[in-house]
């Protein structure tokens, strides 16, 4: 029996999806609360959020995704990050998991990834739990009653969590599996909860599709200066390097916090909603995003709380370190109604430094700039994946290689390009560590951060004095109105020099072995910047 408003002509039987029981379309997040409380999925929490535990696997598992390799993607796709998967096995995975959805009630969510409407995809997400529809509809834009009505699904998602993949009969790694399929246009997800496989399944294919129409698919945050939506800046970063925080800045409006594009016209946000991360989440310093946490429909992912009260404990990490909330993108006060802005004046690229070493800010050069999109350097914060226990120095890719289809070189390619064209400063801000490595040092005090952004986004920086530093040759402000001058240079808050120069040039050596892949696909200034 289908159930809520759809197109009649594009149902999941239509799909070839046949034999399920009922079928749930686009309810609202009161009926999927509702559904989800009902069938045991999660608890009813304070203010009418939903209390829910994603089970043994609480974070993404990138080492589980695959592409299915055809003669479409053979020569497009960045093999080495991306593990293949034959067509055949893609289909016998796809046949297993719908004999295994027969008879059940799943539940359809028929969505937009992208504010803009020259560039935006329609996508289909078919889950078996309620909650998971009540996430997507909160990350990504839902449709008009009419634009549902005539909805037509360029992509679909599988979810089935309680189907376990077999690795030998399906070729994959664990029972955990993530297949994309760009030929038929299709996703599976299987043998996991973790929500965020959603909405990182989306980004993927938008990082395939956009760069052919000229379009940079970005994982950034972005705001604009109030009522000045040209006056934008985004903030690349991983997940724990304060993307969401940091772009959640009361006295600017909020673009979206975590995926966006950049077309001729500007910026554009994929989702409809923010996924915040928790732990440790201070009511003084980050407001807003506390406030979403007791409101209506609210997704608090593996949290700790009262059993009594309900009350949340954002120190307990017993569950998980990735604890998170996903919420719609209005529960921000000064959230944009369009989620579109010009052409960004800064680009912010954040980096968690687990070593210690960096500035907390640093102005770039164009070149360095790709040099440091290319190299992606940060920490992989405990609990973003399976396995992370504690930060973990990595380099990744455009700050987000996990979503990467391509190869590297094409979107840095496309980002040199509007960074010249539209004349955009560039900086690095390091949000990890100082006075030392992870378990020695102190975490870069966040007000010291939100100070220097706000010098660097009202333009108090144009004119500083500036220092070049010694080991990354980049530039760094040698006086910022409300951040302790010690900060500014990171040797000075070390016990030992000699120790920081040591870490300084292990790090130094660890860019330069990383970025010799890059070498033969940039320009001759970024490998200046590579070789030193």
């Amino acid at each position: 029996m289908n159930y809520g408003i759809h197109n009649s002509s594009k149902t999941a039987e239509d799909q070839g999806i046949k034999g399920l029981g009922n079928v749930f379309y686009n309810l609202i997040e009161a009926n999927l609360l509702q559904e989800a409380i009902k069938r045991g999925e999660g608890e009813l929490g304070n203010g009418g959020t939903l209390l829910v535990s994603t089970g043994k696997h609480s974070g993404r598992s990138p080492k589980d995704k695959f592409i299915v390799k055809t003669p479409t993607t053979e020569k497009t796709i960045w093999w080495e990050n991306n593990a293949p998967m034959t067509s055949e096995s893609f289909d016998l995975l796809l046949n297993d998991m719908l004999v295994h959805m027969k008879g059940n009630d799943y539940f359809i969510h028929d969505l937009f990834a992208g504010a803009d409407k020259n560039h935006r995809l329609g996508v289909r997400l078919i889950t078996e739990l309620a909650w998971h529809g009540l996430f997507i509809r909160h990350m990504l834009r839902r449709p008009s009653k009419l634009e549902l009505q005539e909805f037509n699904p360029e992509y679909s998602i599988i979810n089935c969590p309680s189907f376990h993949a077999n690795p030998k009969r399906h070729n994959c790694r664990s029972e955990v599996v993530i297949a994309i399929n760009f030929d038929k246009k299709m996703i599976l997800i299987a043998g996991t909860e973790y929500a965020g496989e959603n909405k990182k399944s989306v980004f993927s294919l938008l990082n395939f599709i956009l760069p052919e129409k000229g379009v940079m698919p970005m994982h950034c945050s972005a705001n604009h200066k109030n009522n000045n939506p040209s006056e934008a800046a985004i903030f690349f970063g991983l997940s724990g390097t304060g993307k969401t925080t940091l772009s959640a800045d009361p006295n600017r409006t909020l673009i979206g916090d975590d995926e966006h594009g950049w077309s001729d016209t500007g910026l554009f946000n994929f989702e409809g909603g923010c996924y915040a991360k928790t732990i440790n989440l201070d009511p003084e310093a980050e407001p807003e995003i506390f406030a979403t946490t007791e409101k209506f429909a609210t997704v608090i992912e593996n949290m700790c709380f009262d059993p009594i009260t309900k009350k949340l404990d954002f120190r307990d990490d017993t569950i998980s370190a990735n604890m998170r909330c996903a919420y719609p993108l209005e529960y921000i006060a000064n959230a944009s109604t369009t989620s579109l802005a010009g052409h960004p004046r800064n680009i912010i690229m954040l980096t968690c430094d687990a070593f210690g070493v960096l500035p907390p800010i640093s102005r770039l050069t164009p070149a360095q700039a790709i040099y440091h999109f290319l190299s992606g350097f940060t920490s992989k914060i405990a609990g973003t994946e399976s396995g992370i226990t504690e930060p973990e120095p990595t380099f990744s890719t455009c700050f987000g290689a996990p979503f990467m289809p391509r190869k590297p070189e094409v979107y840095g390619q496309i980002l040199k390009e509007k960074i010249a064209s539209n004349n955009v400063q560039c900086w690095l801000v390091n949000t990890g560590w100082t006075g030392g490595p992870y378990g020695v040092g102190a975490r870069m005090p966040i007000q010291a951060t939100r100070a220097l952004l706000t010098a660097t986004l009202n333009g108090s920086l144009d004119s500083a004095n500036y220092r070049r530093d010694p080991f990354f040759l980049f530039e760094v402000p040698e006086f910022v109105t409300g951040v302790d001058e010690k900060l500014l240079d990171p040797k000075k808050t070390w016990k030992s020099s000699k120790d920081y120069n040591n870490q300084a040039e292990k790090l130094v050596s660890m860019f330069k072995d990383n970025f010799e892949q890059y070498l033969p696909y940039v320009g001759s200034d970024v490998c200046d910047i590579a070789l030193g």
